[in-house]
């Protein structure tokens, strides 16, 4: 500990920089990797119609994963602050604009942090207590249907509460918990692999013979092929999104992307294969959860808990990374004023965004206690491609403005070009192929967004109200404004 002091100034109240190589290629795992690809990893293939094309649609999906992942990461070393798309739009629209130059900024930590965020947290945790309770189903046979569902409700609340806790109270904590829990999800997906080469190597290719049968022809299922896909990818911005916790960022963050996305596309084109392997395209669609009918069919009996566990683990990892990764985004937007400033304020001892994340967690717990929630998800998972592209129109932008930050590399071009073009596509197909009354509600939220910028954060209107609570929330959390740089 006393090392420890004297490497750092005294008394400097900031976040520190406790996230290497290792923890960022982890964060990025953690997050993409969630219970998707162990549940319902289906909608690709049944759009696809073939094994063959949908395995297409999985390696496109991760090389274009990999090249928004790229110019993020060029992003990062010329706005060299957490929050990734949210600090973008401050940096390459704000200066356009006194007023309207901040709105895209203030939209987006409004989706993500007073709603989309917390709401995934909330969904993934009933999702570990689904999977957390699965292996001990044979003790809860007398438990009436409505007493189980209360009883799997305390339990993501509990986990709710730990991975709260978790990043309340250390930064080195959540990253050697994260880094076991990473490393424990990666195995998970290894045994699915590692069982469908041996269910292969046992002579079953039956499924697999004329793999381009019954592909699909029709241009709106080869674009929901290619939606589900991407959206299974989603979460390669997240090592950007914590920027200045992570050391020596102009080089890690790019470092981390090489490795994590291009094993991510690994995985999932691996795993998607030794599914089909085993499984009819009927099977899988109607399958509650894909990989566990899997096991049953290729796995021993004795390894039956596996696959239920590596959900529980990856949904558990996954949710612990979204909070931190959220609660830094509200740190930035308290530091430029978007949500209330205390919410950038850092603990005295802990050195962490304490109000954040006290705040992301109560967030999702109200999510939680709100029961199905996933349309709360849908209506806004399309505006996240709306952001990445106004995120490629930044980089083009201070590709000009900016023409001479250090930059230690540079992406072509053309990738923000494609990124953008990709992130246009997939917010308006939903939209074209699926029209529902919740975009409506998405475009109600983002003008009532509007109203909420015009008056608190244009006008700066404030009250008694408001420094009261800045002073209780201080007092309870023990936080102080973070020391400013020389």
């Amino acid at each position: 500990m006393a090392q420890e002091k004297e490497k750092q100034p005294a008394g400097k109240i900031e976040l520190k920089r406790e996230l290497g190589l290792f923890s960022a290629v982890s964060i990025i795992l953690a997050v993409m990797i969630g219970s998707g690809i162990f549940v319902s990893p289906t909608s690709a293939l049944e759009r696809s119609g073939s094994v063959g094309f949908c395995l297409i649609v999985w390696i496109s999906c991760g090389v274009l994963s990999l090249l928004g992942a790229l110019a993020f990461a060029e992003l990062s070393t010329v706005v060299p602050r957490s929050g990734a798309e949210y600090a973008y739009f401050m940096e390459a629209f704000g200066p356009l604009h006194p007023y309207a130059g901040q709105i895209p900024a203030f939209i987006c930590s409004w989706v993500y942090v007073m709603l989309l965020r917390p709401a995934e947290v909330a969904v993934i945790m009933l999702t570990f207590a689904e999977y957390s309770v699965q292996p001990f189903s044979g003790f809860f046979c007398n438990i009436s249907v409505d007493s189980m569902a209360i009883l799997k409700k305390l339990i993501a609340v509990m986990a709710l509460g730990v991975i709260t806790y978790i990043n309340l109270i250390s930064v080195k904590l959540y990253v050697k918990v994260q880094n076991v829990f990473t490393v424990c999800k990666v195995i998970a997906c290894m045994v699915v692999i590692g069982g469908g080469i041996w269910w292969l190597g046992s002579g079953h290719v039956e499924l697999l013979r004329d793999p381009f049968r019954g592909t699909t022809t029709s241009a709106g299922n080869i674009a929901l092929a290619f939606y589900s896909g991407l959206w299974a990818y989603d979460g390669w911005t997240s090592a950007a999104i914590v920027t200045e916790e992570i050391k020596k960022p102009e080089v890690n963050i790019f470092r981390s992307t090489l490795i994590a996305v291009p094993t991510i596309t690994v995985l999932y084109v691996s795993m998607n294969l030794m599914y089909m392997a085993a499984l009819t395209i009927p099977e899988m669609k109607s399958a509650p959860a894909v990989a566990v009918l899997w096991a049953d069919r290729v796995l021993p009996p004795w390894m039956g808990f596996a696959i239920p566990l590596g959900v529980a683990l990856s949904t558990f990892g996954c949710a612990l990374s979204i909070q931190f990764s959220v609660s830094r985004l509200c740190f930035v937007a308290g530091r430029e004023g978007h949500v209330p400033r205390v919410f950038s304020y850092v603990h005295i001892e802990k050195m962490t965004p304490a109000a954040a994340v006290v705040f992301q967690g109560i967030l999702s717990l109200a999510c939680l206690l709100l029961g199905d929630i996933t349309a709360l998800i849908e209506f806004a998972s399309f505006l996240m491609w709306v952001f990445y592209g106004l995120a490629m129109v930044s980089l083009i932008i201070m590709r000009r403005t900016k023409a001479d930050a250090p930059r230690p590399y540079t992406v072509p071009i053309v990738i923000p070009w494609i990124v953008l073009a990709v992130s246009i596509f997939l917010a308006v197909l939903p939209i074209v192929y699926e029209p529902s009354l919740k975009y409506l509600f998405a475009l109600a939220f983002i003008l009532f967004g509007i109203v909420v910028y015009h008056i608190f954060v244009y006008k700066k209107i404030r009250n008694s109200l408001s420094a009261k609570l800045t002073y209780f929330i201080q007092a309870f959390c023990l936080i102080v404004a973070p020391d400013k740089e020389d």
